[in-house]
């Protein structure tokens, strides 16, 4: 079953669900128009599209950050495990399950890395044994973060800092991750590294995921299903190898065009949302 299949009575309800919202900044700015979008259990979902497309958005949505920076959702819901959870806090949507890793990465700089993963075991009451048996499951993924953590996270590289965000949301034992840009500012074999690990702990963990990145190409080599974004709005959706082998996102995401190469004049951008948005 995809994503957006239609529910039946013997169905059970899409592990994540955001039903048509609608999210407005400063009471002006329309910035989500409608948005759905569904995660299955157990599934990595990519949510695609350019800078400003609405992407971080629509994670904050769900994690319900966005009360924090004057963002208001005025339309729609988000259901997680078949209960509605937009109106919780951010600390109960993470005792539930649900944990974001930010764009940009947010470690404390003056932390260790053993220090900051730490961090991310606040809302669990853990023995002295739990926590370093959760901490060792964090190092066996993260071989680089054993190895530097001692090391002051603000004197890592960005793929080691990557991987010290997300070792912490693993430190609250989530069944769900948002992953917000976990390519950006990473060298191209990092990114392949972190990628592979968060298929690994989707296999081995069960851990569900939802990406929003803009590296298109590695996006859906590694999920199963994807959302493009575009002003606010979901313009297509699709099993990950459907939407890397169609011609639109070949021509406009990835930079191939089976029409060959095309002027600058060509490039029809108006067109294009007419087309997908009919």
């Amino acid at each position: 079953m995809t994503p957006t299949a239609t529910q039946t009575p013997d169905t059970p309800p899409p592990y994540l669900s955001v039903n048509n919202i609608e999210v407005i900044y400063d009471h002006v700015i329309l910035v989500l128009k409608g948005v759905s979008l569904q995660v299955p259990q157990g599934k990595i979902v990519a949510l695609l599209g350019a800078n400003g497309a609405g992407k971080s958005t629509t994670l904050k949505t769900i994690s319900t950050l966005l009360r924090g920076e004057r963002g208001d959702v005025t339309k729609g819901e988000v259901q997680f495990k078949g209960e509605r959870v937009d109106q919780l806090t951010p600390n109960e949507l993470v005792k539930r399950g649900l944990s974001q890793v930010m764009e940009g990465r947010h470690c404390f700089g003056h932390l260790t890395i053993e220090e900051n993963l730490l961090t991310g075991a606040y809302t669990r009451s853990l023995s002295r044994g739990e926590l370093k048996d959760a901490l060792e499951k964090v190092y066996h993924y993260f071989p680089r973060l054993k190895t530097r953590r001692s090391s002051q996270a603000g004197y890592t590289s960005g793929g080691e800092q990557q991987m010290c965000a997300i070792g912490r949301a693993l430190m609250a034992k989530p069944s769900m991750i948002l992953l917000d840009e976990p390519s950006m500012g990473i060298a191209p074999q990092i990114v392949e590294e972190i990628f592979g690990i968060v298929k690994d702990l989707n296999h081995k963990e069960n851990v569900s995921f939802l990406l929003a990145e803009q590296n298109t190409n590695v996006a859906l080599r590694y999920a199963d299903f994807g959302y493009i974004l575009e002003n606010g709005r979901v313009v297509m959706e699709g099993q990950a190898q459907e939407l890397a082998s169609n011609e639109d996102v070949k021509e406009f995401y990835l930079g191939v065009s089976s029409a060959g190469r095309k002027s600058f004049r060509d490039m029809k951008f108006y067109r294009r949302r007419k087309r997908w948005l009919a």
